[in-house]
């Protein structure tokens, strides 16, 4: 017989363990904007996002209907978590103000990143993130209770682009023994079991762990 205890919580922040995208989109004057993100899940070609409908890439998909969705590795964690707390939006949501967000115009330059073109669509790839997925918006449904405050995007890929190592020779089928994603834990970053790295995004959350670190 299994005697575990289980207790009834309520919980504060359910990510339990989602990969980190970097979704590539364009500004209404047509610069690129980067935005990182964790609440997407995969069903054969199309993908469903979930996007606060106070962000700029919720805007530029909504208008635009294209992105391009850069999964990444496990070693760009210092990467995506410069840009963690920046916004596109030139207006700074006053909530997200309250956390610490700041108006960014140059994405790619405060990550260290490097643009390149989508090949169908007018969104940006990351260089480099071994894979880079072409995406077209199929439906965007309102989200969340009582009043909708985020949007859920369907997004059809494509056109994919992985680089050729992480490929099963001779297939078209990544080798999951090759590519380790950047996985989103509880606010923190994961990447083959291992805690990477910490997440600004933490503090935002109010994480205990990381306030017992910051105060330590």
């Amino acid at each position: 017989m299994i005697s575990v205890m289980h207790v009834a919580v309520d919980l504060k922040v359910l990510y339990f363990g989602t990969p980190v995208v970097l979704i590539g989109s364009r500004n209404p004057d047509g610069t690129p904007n980067l935005a990182p993100m964790s609440s997407a899940w995969w069903l054969g070609q199309s993908c469903m996002l979930g996007l606060g409908n106070s962000a700029q890439t919720t805007a530029n998909l909504l208008r635009e209907r294209r992105c391009v969705l850069n999964l990444a590795p496990s070693s760009l964690a210092g990467a995506v978590d410069r840009l963690a707390l920046t916004t596109a939006a030139p207006v700074v949501p006053a909530h997200k103000a309250a956390i610490g967000y700041r108006y960014d115009g140059d994405k790619f330059a405060t990550a260290g990143l490097t643009e390149q073109a989508g090949e169908i669509v007018a969104a940006p790839r990351v260089a480099e993130c071994p894979i880079q997925l072409e995406c077209e918006v199929a439906a965007a449904h309102p989200f969340g209770v009582p009043e909708p405050h985020a949007t859920a995007f369907q997004v059809t890929v494509i056109r994919a682009h992985v680089e050729e190592d992480l490929l099963v020779p001779g297939t078209h089928y990544v080798d999951p023994m090759r590519w380790d994603p950047l996985i989103m834990k509880f606010c923190e970053f994961f990447g083959g079991g291992d805690n990477v790295s910490s997440s600004r995004l933490a503090a935002g959350w109010r994480m205990p762990h990381q306030l017992r670190a910051t105060n330590a």
